[in-house]
């Protein structure tokens, strides 16, 4: 693994790591009030109870932390993994209207935190760009 994929995956993997393990201890009301804002971005996740959306929560950032961490797993895996729960991350963003300015892009005070999100999607895109470029390699 070279020195560009380790500085990729390190902190955000280190960093969901860590939040995943946080959310192992969620109280029923923490993981509902959760449940409600990832609702308006993946409206599934109302067909479960606030205690098993919370645990999978946790251990879906668990396992996905580990994932980038992991150096046996390829940057295209570990890419699509991120670009899918900084999808789902964005997808609350844009679909709350107040967490956007009226334009609908630009973030409000709320918003902030989620639109910070936009930096695992871009990370998520270069993994798989250098996953794609070592498979190329090895051919």
């Amino acid at each position: 693994m070279d020195i560009s994929s380790i500085a990729l995956r390190a902190v955000p993997g280190a960093f969901i790591l860590n939040a995943g393990i946080g959310k192992l201890k969620l109280d029923k009301e923490s993981a509902a009030g959760m449940q409600g804002m990832a609702a308006t971005g993946v409206p599934a996740v109302k067909q479960l109870s606030p205690e098993q959306f919370g645990k999978s929560l946790a251990w879906g950032e668990i396992a996905l932390g580990s994932a980038l961490l992991t150096p046996f797993v390829s940057n295209r895996v570990a890419g699509v993994a991120l670009g899918t729960f900084a999808s789902g991350m964005l997808s609350m963003y844009f679909r709350n209207d107040s967490m956007t300015q009226q334009d609908g892009v630009r973030p409000t005070q709320d918003g902030t935190p989620l639109a910070k999100d936009a930096w695992l999607a871009a990370i998520a895109v270069a993994l798989i760009g250098l996953g794609k470029k070592s498979s190329r390699r090895n051919k």
